[in-house]
């Protein structure tokens, strides 16, 4: 093992940028057909398709320590909530509705070489929509730094496909103290940048898999679940 690379801290360039674009499909099932019949769920779409972020937000997913492949931090929530708001106006990152797994910001050192740093996390968060909540299973992806040019070389966070991909809940009656409830499946919910084709030829000197990684991340999730119900 080269002992270089045991520990490694990461930086940014703050005076260097990256434009970031966002992807929101229109919602085509749920359970209850919500997406007919709540017109903010219907008419949901990305705030701003393209926009030039400064890689002083993308800090906010670096770790304030050198850590080592494997290693997880918590990511901070500012940076997080300016990228978010490219998606929609109103993101929320303390969250209204939790099952237990559903909270936190965490990434993790997923490889790393004298040269490049990949940065695997999962973001739990929602939106704040007219009349309600729209709350995805989760957000994750991967922000691949150029640790020579101090800047970003692939970035991709998305809502994860699945059978059911989101929560919402509906105030559909607003004389009334409760909300509704669907679920359903949104194809795209994402924020990219840079060319995932030119990252996955690197070459990690050091690393752990992709899945490893998302079994860290999880385990740091359910362990602020755990910690909050040892609390209440």
């Amino acid at each position: 093992m080269n002992t270089v690379l045991d520990r490694i801290t990461l930086f940014l360039d703050s005076t260097k940028s990256i434009t970031v674009k966002g992807f929101i499909e229109p919602i085509e099932h749920t359970l209850s057909n919500f997406h007919e019949e709540w017109d903010a769920l219907a008419n949901l779409r990305v705030a701003e398709p393209e926009k030039n972020h400064p890689l002083s937000v993308f800090h906010a997913f670096l770790p304030i320590e050198s850590v080592s492949v494997g290693e997880c931090w918590e990511i901070e929530k500012s940076g997080v909530k300016k990228l978010l708001q490219q998606l929609h106006p109103n993101p929320n990152l303390d969250m209204y509705l939790d099952s237990g797994d559903s909270q936190g910001l965490w990434a993790c050192l997923r490889a790393c070489n004298q040269r490049f740093a990949d940065i695997q996390f999962r973001i739990h968060a929602e939106l704040k929509l007219k009349d309600g909540w729209f709350t995805p299973s989760k957000f994750i992806g991967n922000l691949i730094i150029d640790r020579l040019e101090e800047e970003i070389t692939f970035f991709k966070m998305y809502v994860p496909d699945g059978t059911v991909n989101f929560d919402v809940n509906w105030k559909e009656d607003q004389n009334e103290p409760y909300s509704i409830t669907d679920a359903g499946l949104i194809q795209r919910m994402e924020l990219r940048a840079g060319t995932q084709e030119d990252s996955q030829d690197i070459e990690y000197a050091l690393h752990i898999t992709e899945d490893e990684a998302t079994r860290i991340l999880k385990h740091a999730v359910l362990q602020i679940g755990t910690d909050q119900l040892g609390t209440t």
